[in-house]
């Protein structure tokens, strides 16, 4: 479904998404009013929302829409999610999947289409993992102190969730890779500090982990533990190339993180595309750290969790409120 109040813009997408051949457009709406009364009748499986629109912008629409949809996975395609725009940030965290900036009229020709079709076949890949892990737990609990945490495409909404459940009673630092562009991180820790109520900031180089702290990676910089020599660490920044082809990566943070905390340490893997993370999790396990990720069931995209999973690497597969509780109970099931 494409919902868009320019008529140009709605033919257009339309155009490339039926000219594919692997997309079949359900129906066109003008405004956000119009795609709530055309999803009581209409299955989707993808929603394309603009954001500026007039009376109800799809930003205000989202969460109803959302639930409209019924498990479709939303993709904001505006002028507004620009590089840099909140607007990007705080949608991703309402719960759209993923954001295209959507180009003039004039400049809207085959790049943007093969862009946008990229996105899609990402959104609706199919995922046959199998996974050699009960959602029991499976190992003897260990106290952490300290929670990294991994993710990509519909990880924002899951964090957030995460983050909102947790009370100021956890003090442990929490260490967060989200592949994101460099120009959203700003944007992106202060969703983070308005969700959790606790201080979040974009790492810098020599960014020392503080109880009741969140940080999270540049977009431009891998986040790289250093031990300070008393059990605690500082973040060091690393550009160095990822075997995944990530900046950030998830990777390099929990390897690094494993090797000072060893089994004081949680790393937690949510929604994204790819097997960033996995990695990481088989040194975390090499350590005698704990491995936990999303379920796939409230996964927008089960990529990096699944990998994990399915390599059996997971002490526990969960939904994004029992991995709060998780952390909040310190790592006891």
């Amino acid at each position: 479904m494409i919902v868009d109040d320019s008529a140009v813009a709605r033919a257009a997408l339309s155009r490339m998404v039926a000219e594919s051949g692997r997309y079949r457009v359900a129906g066109m709406c003008a405004s956000a009013s119009e795609a709530l009364v055309l999803l009581r009748q209409t299955s989707v499986e993808l929603l394309l929302l603009d954001i500026e629109m007039p009376r109800t912008s799809g930003l205000a629409a989202l969460p109803d829409l959302l639930r409209a949809a019924r498990g479709a996975k939303v993709l904001i395609v505006s002028g507004s999610a620009a590089d840099g725009a909140a607007h990007a940030v705080e949608a991703l965290a309402l719960g759209a999947a993923d954001t295209l900036v959507k180009p003039g009229a004039a400049t809207m020709g085959t790049r943007f289409a093969d862009t946008l079709l990229a996105k899609l076949d990402g959104l609706t890949e199919a995922e046959a993992i199998a996974v050699p892990v009960s959602r029991a737990w499976t190992r003897p609990a260990y106290p952490f102190d300290v929670v990294a945490i991994g993710a990509s495409t519909g990880g924002i909404h899951a964090l957030t969730s995460v983050l909102r459940a947790i009370p100021e009673t956890m003090q442990r630092p929490i260490v967060v890779t989200q592949h994101l562009p460099s120009s959203f991180s700003t944007f992106f820790a202060d969703q983070i500090t308005t969700a959790s109520g606790r201080v979040c900031t974009v790492a810098s180089e020599c960014t020392r982990l503080l109880p009741g702290q969140i940080v999270v990676a540049p977009g431009d910089a891998h986040v790289v533990a250093r031990s300070l020599g008393d059990g605690t660490a500082a973040l060091r920044l690393s550009r160095e190339p990822a075997t995944t082809g990530n900046l950030p990566a998830v990777d390099p943070m929990f390897a690094s993180l494993a090797a000072i905390y060893r089994e004081r340490l949680l790393a937690v893997v949510l929604s994204g595309m790819g097997r960033d993370g996995l990695d990481g999790a088989r040194q975390v396990r090499a350590s005698g750290g704990t491995v936990v990720v999303q379920d796939r069931a409230s996964s927008v995209v089960w990529g990096m969790p699944g990998a994990v999973a399915g390599e059996g690497l997971a002490h526990a597969v969960l939904s994004p409120d029992q991995i709060a509780g998780f952390i909040t109970a310190n790592g006891r099931p």
